[in-house]
């Protein structure tokens, strides 16, 4: 069975004639009722009724057309998605990100969306978690790169990027080198820690709430890269994810009673509104995971 034989059985009922439907689809008349007899073979039952000036169905063909139809239906939604991954993707998409986002695979997937897709119109808009996360819901953003501890707001989906606990970054041979901390150890330390709205910070305050302690903050800055350079000169110890200190000198210790742990990820209404949104969001995702 080919898919062309059940496309010219279908046109057949549409039409009516053979030859209507040969003119529609601009094959010979010969071809068409070759192929549709030699479908009927396969199944070994007759479709049509070619008794008469038009062509109906036959009971069999009456239960086998809408299955048909269905099939040929399943073919072009795989033509049309297929074709949305193309260069032919045009459209708008509103990308948001948490303030001070410098993760490269995220910027190198915008970056080459660009390139490679020329008719897409990209706009990036930074904030917190949370207002990113109510911008997608109402609709001003398509999709959103977030910090978050816990869930995500109702009626989103969210690709989760990183999930892994919250540490302590210090200079190595710092007081607090150590194998491992509890929350209580930092103590009469200066904290230095992300804006609210962030994963991290969510994490660290609701970790801190659980043990009854005070979740303080004595600098913030949006950028991780900030605390690190911080921490590095001695400014106070540094509460990010237990990734965060890749750089020389710099060692992240983790916090051994810090309950709630540190995610990121690509959040999106379910009812992506465009091919451009959809291949964004797979291009995103596929180099998240790849982070």
């Amino acid at each position: 069975m080919e898919m062309h034989q059940l496309r010219y059985f279908a046109a057949v009922v549409d039409e009516g004639t053979f030859t209507a439907a040969a003119a529609r689809l601009h094959v010979s008349q010969s071809g068409i009722s070759t192929q549709v007899a030699k479908l009927e073979r396969e199944l070994g039952q007759q479709l049509l009724d070619r008794a008469g000036r038009q062509v109906r169905l036959t009971p069999v063909g009456e239960a086998v057309l809408p299955l048909a139809k269905n099939a040929l239906a399943t073919l072009d939604a795989i033509r049309h998605t297929a074709a949305e991954f193309a260069d032919a993707v045009r459209g708008r998409v509103r990308l948001g990100m948490i303030t001070g986002c410098s993760i490269p695979p995220f910027l190198d997937a915008v970056a080459d969306l660009g390139r490679s897709h020329p008719g897409i119109e990209l706009s990036l808009h930074e904030g917190h978690s949370e207002d990113l996360q109510a911008q997608v819901l109402a609709g001003s953003l398509d999709l959103a790169l977030i910090g978050y501890a816990g869930e995500v707001s109702p009626g989103l989906e969210v690709t989760v990027a990183v999930d892994e606990p919250i540490a302590a970054v210090v200079p190595v041979g710092h007081p607090l080198d150590r194998a491992r901390l509890r929350l209580a150890d930092l103590r009469g330390e200066k904290i230095l820690g992300l804006s609210r709205g962030t994963g991290i910070r969510a994490a660290y305050q609701d970790s801190c709430r659980r043990l009854g302690l005070d979740p303080r903050v004595d600098i913030e800055a949006s950028s991780p890269v900030a605390l690190l350079r911080l921490a590095e000169r001695g400014a106070g110890v540094a509460v990010l994810s237990a990734s965060s200190a890749a750089g020389a000198g710099l060692r992240a210790v983790p916090l051994a009673d810090a309950a709630t742990r540190a995610r990121l990820g690509l959040v999106a209404r379910g009812d992506l509104p465009s091919p451009a949104v959809r291949l964004l969001r797979a291009r995103l995702a596929a180099a998240l995971r790849s982070d």
